[in-house]
């Protein structure tokens, strides 16, 4: 007991230092766990010993993992994104899998090839998510591609598990691997085994379509957390243990029981209950991956182990690279596209374990693959920085050719900074009404079609003195800034107020919090680029649901006009604690419902007198 505890003290404070310094170098939480596992494991501080058996403790964090992979997929959501997840993610799975295993063949037997080149064909969601998120990337259009082809690499690895024992060239005894259990399927009959099969996958469909919503009800009565944690783990656990006994993955059996839960209510109370300990146990699971890492054999076969990382992420830049072209990424992304997939995944660890276990693979064979997977997912935050820096360096040239072009514009009083999808509309707007605003934008390539369109765009940086100075700043009234940058929002605020006080500064923002940091800054106008478009859906939703268009209207205009109020109010608040907002954002809400149920009750005509202050009696 002493021993346990001493070995799980030292794997907790390696996460804890590891994982925060390098998510402060930008690696990553999963790299992180793989450097702490590597210092702390036998090639490194030589703190912990029996790495093996912890690793198959801890892959339990896997099955949790694929539970909670289930849980966000909707059925309904996956129908919705079947086009990308098929063709972007099947394409992307089969080519790569394909062309790997073809060149393995050349060394080892075809079995061993196909099974490493569907595990080298995985990427590593984890990564990826995070690179996409820190990036801002998540909801583009970029990032939904790279997404729809990360989940389906989750769920071919269902498959995987599947198929991957099917492959094994040796004969693995499975009486012997039940014998701990407590009923043996494998002395039954070849079909009574698949009907037993069957009949467990169809029972987890049943207790998650059926039977889990009146044993949840009757736990969330009692009002009790620590049950509802306790029923969704012993749903997890009892659900791995139905797929052991009959042979197959828990995986796949958690997996399936987490879409089938996708769409119960009691869906969101899971995932919070569960995270903790996924988190935990994945955590330590890539630990004790990075401690079993084979130096020596890196070491002694590093020309092998470079060989392999090199050559199946050049494979899968190659397939990814021409996908991209297949399905009409833009060419400014499609390079980021193929490089933040064509690493290895976390998969990969679990998967090369299965593959050992059930005899595909032998240990010789599969430890190279082990390293040249860990090795890249290494590389791939630094070869994403490089692909940055490289970017950075390409828009510096073409910045250096946009700015032989001078600008000579005179009698312009509005600046347009940011010309994205936003800026375009604004432009377009203040255009038909007569007003010809200088258009600013840092996008080359953005410029060179919106020229296409007619649009008069000058290329620079907005932050740059002398170009806001030749783009007429010092005789300009109003600078509108439509940056979605931040920080690069807030620079130019600062630049403009100290060099051109006399431009009136209206801004974008993308949520409360940017909200406030802009007004901080005295910005005359602060408006979410999400709110006008809010502002007419409710329009539209209040006239589809029977109400007048001009009430409709005339309601939208009072939400509109309180929403400021609330604004102003709310920044007043902002340092006064987070009990002191909630309230007075409650107040706000509540006076808000009375003002517009008022209204609701008021006569059209003397509203609109009130608003217009006429009266027809005077």
């Amino acid at each position: 007991m002493d021993q346990f505890l001493l070995q799980l003290f030292i794997f907790f404070v390696a996460s804890a230092i590891a994982v925060p310094i390098a998510r402060k170098i930008g690696l990553g939480s999963v790299l992180g766990y793989l450097i702490a596992g590597i210092v702390i494991g036998p090639f490194g501080l030589s703190l912990i010993s029996d790495v093996e058996s912890v690793m198959h403790f801890t892959e339990f964090g896997v099955v949790m993992m694929l539970f909670l992979v289930g849980l966000e997929l909707k059925p309904s959501m996956l129908w919705g994104m079947r086009i990308p997840i098929l063709g972007m993610g099947g394409t992307q799975v089969i080519f790569s899998g394909l062309i790997v295993s073809l060149v393995l063949i050349v060394f080892i037997p075809w079995q061993q090839a196909v099974a490493a080149g569907l595990i080298l064909a995985l990427s590593s969601t984890a990564i990826v998510v995070q690179t996409l998120k820190e990036k801002n990337l998540i909801n583009k259009s970029i990032g939904r591609s790279i997404f729809s082809v990360l989940l389906f690499q989750d769920l071919a690895v269902i498959p995987m598990l599947a198929l991957l024992p099917l492959l094994s060239t040796e004969v693995v005894h499975h009486g012997e691997s039940h014998s701990g259990s407590l009923i043996d399927i494998s002395s039954l009959p070849g079909f009574l085994q698949l009907v037993i099969i069957l009949f467990s996958i169809l029972l987890v469909f049943i207790i998650g379509k059926y039977g889990s919503k009146p044993l949840f009800r009757a736990i969330a009565q009692t009002k009790i957390r620590e049950l509802f944690v306790a029923a969704s783990l012993s749903i997890i656990i009892g659900i791995s243990l139905l797929m052991s006994i009959v042979g197959l993955s828990p995986a796949l059996g958690t997996f399936i029981a987490g879409v089938v839960l996708a769409e119960s209510e009691y869906r969101h109370e899971l995932e919070s209950d569960i995270e903790p300990f996924k988190g935990l146990l994945l955590g330590i699971f890539f630990i004790s991956i990075g401690a079993s890492l084979n130096f020596i054999l890196i070491k002694n076969s590093a020309l092998l182990v470079a060989a392999i990382t090199a050559g199946f992420i050049i494979l899968k830049f190659l397939v990814l690279f021409i996908i991209s072209i297949l399905f009409k990424i833009p060419k400014r992304e499609r390079t980021f596209y193929a490089i933040s997939l064509a690493g290895g995944g976390e998969f990969a660890f679990v998967l090369f374990q299965l593959a050992k276990s059930n005899g595909v693979l032998t240990s010789e064979v599969s430890e190279p693959f082990v390293s040249a997977v860990a090795i890249s997912m290494f590389l791939s935050p630094f070869i994403i920085k490089l692909h940055d820096l490289a970017l950075k360096s390409i828009k510096k040239d073409q910045k250096t050719e946009a700015e032989e072009d001078k600008i000579c514009i005179k009698d312009r009083k509005v600046i347009l900074a940011g010309f994205g999808q936003l800026g375009t509309d604004i432009g377009r707007f203040l255009l038909s009404a007569g007003i010809k605003p200088t258009i600013l934008d840092n996008d080359a390539s953005n410029i060179e079609v919106l020229r296409k369109f007619g649009f008069e765009v000058y290329y620079g940086d907005v932050t740059r003195l002398d170009l806001l100075e030749s783009a007429g700043a010092g005789e300009a009234e109003l600078i509108i800034i439509t940056i979605s940058d931040l920080e690069i929002s807030k620079k130019l605020v600062e630049l403009v107020s100290k060099h051109y006080p006399q431009i009136k500064i209206v801004a974008n923002s993308t949520d409360m919090s940017s909200t406030f940091e802009l007004m901080d800054l005295n910005v005359s106008v602060v408006r979410r680029e999400s709110f006008g478009s809010a502002l007419l859906y409710g329009q539209d939703i209040l006239r589809i649901l029977g109400i007048a268009p001009y009430d409709a209207y005339r309601l939208m205009r009072i939400f509109n006009k309180h929403n400021d109020e609330m604004i102003n109010e709310m920044h007043k608040r902002k340092h006064d604690g987070m009990e002191s907002f909630i309230s007075g954002y409650r107040k706000q809400m509540n006076d808000l419902e009375e003002l517009m149920k008022l209204d609701m009750e008021m006569e059209s005509e003397e509203l609109d007198r009130a608003w217009t202050g006429h009266n027809p009696e005077q």
